[in-house]
């Protein structure tokens, strides 16, 4: 395998992605079915089949393009449905629920840093582009994604999870306001993300808000593969 190929570079990226963001919105199913609702199993979302996920925009074009400009790696599936009415005890359930996918992220970032160190150990000077340099890079990518995933969706602007924890905490009225202000959540995230930083460099909020919790928490995790390592 060619490391400087394209094929390469998108594989190491999108396997990772995937897996991270199916995981993420299972993680959400499930909780909802624990906790009174079963309308995701209802719909067959709570497989792990990336097809019954995936979103042609979220996980395979904007991964894409990012992966090919070496850019930060993110993206987004389907959301599995979530009928709040059908919870036990709806309020505390929906950030319940939202918590659920970047605490799958966390919990696959941990996987994958102990993974990545027994595949280091198991390495014995491995050269790019070998089949266990191909593992070690996607597991590398796979706690970067993971947390980078997590962090990102625990901004607390709505639809993303961490929207919903706010709208839990606010009163009645307030949160049914907050809630409405969702439907603008992916417009202006895509302002965010790609029109303002274009405009206004310093206004970038990956750059900004996220990446330095990222590198942070990443460290953390390498600190655990490099433990296993030796």
């Amino acid at each position: 395998m060619n490391p400087d190929s394209i094929v390469y570079r998108v594989a190491v990226w999108l396997i990772p992605l995937v897996i991270a963001i199916v995981f993420h919105e299972v993680a959400h199913g499930l909780v909802a079915r624990a906790l009174g609702d079963p309308t995701a199993a209802e719909r067959k979302r709570l497989s792990l089949n990336p097809i019954r996920h995936v979103d042609p925009i979220g996980t395979v074009a904007l991964p894409l393009i990012l992966a090919l400009a070496k850019a930060p790696v993110f993206g987004w599936a389907k959301p599995v449905p979530v009928d709040y009415a059908r919870l036990r005890n709806p309020r505390r359930d929906m950030m319940l629920v939202a918590l659920a996918g970047p605490g799958m992220n966390f919990a696959l970032a941990l996987v994958g840093a102990i993974l990545l160190g027994l595949a280091v150990l198991g390495a014995d000077g491995a050269q790019p582009g070998s089949v266990i340099g191909f593992v070690i890079e996607n597991l590398f990518n796979f706690i970067a994604v993971n947390i980078f995933l997590a962090l990102f969706n625990l901004l607390p602007i709505p639809p993303f999870d961490g929207g919903h924890v706010v709208q839990g905490l606010l009163p009645p009225p307030l949160a049914e306001r907050w809630a409405a202000f969702g439907r603008f959540g992916f417009p202006l995230l895509f302002i965010l993300l790609l029109v303002v930083p274009s405009i206004w460099p310093e206004a970038n909020i990956v750059a900004r808000l996220i990446a330095p919790p990222a590198q942070a928490v990443t460290g953390w995790y390498l600190a655990v593969t490099a433990a296993i390592a030796g």
